[in-house]
């Protein structure tokens, strides 16, 4: 598995950032409200579970934070940016 710098990985995920101080990558998605959030959350973890490869993640209310890295291979792979693209596409459909 290839290890990749997390700048590479956000200029081909824009709506994702760096995480300061760790080889990871981080997007907030915000929602109307709890419910939709945690819609939302179901679904990316049922990809997340196809992929096998689990997020760091949190929720209050209607937002959802998702940090993505590769921990055995110790920063961001393609992994990350595989699951970060199907996460997005969950936005427009």
């Amino acid at each position: 598995m290839t290890v990749i710098s997390p700048e590479d990985a956000v200029a081909r995920l824009p709506d994702w950032a760096v995480v300061d101080g760790r080889p990871a990558i981080r997007r907030t998605f915000r929602f109307g409200d709890f419910i939709t959030a945690f819609g939302f959350m179901t679904r990316v973890a049922i990809l997340a579970e196809k992929a096998d490869h689990h997020p760091e993640w949190s929720n209050v209310y209607n937002q959802v934070e998702i940090t993505l890295t590769t921990h055995d291979a110790g920063g961001v792979t393609e992994k990350d940016t595989a699951l970060a693209a199907a996460i997005d596409s969950l936005m427009v459909s």
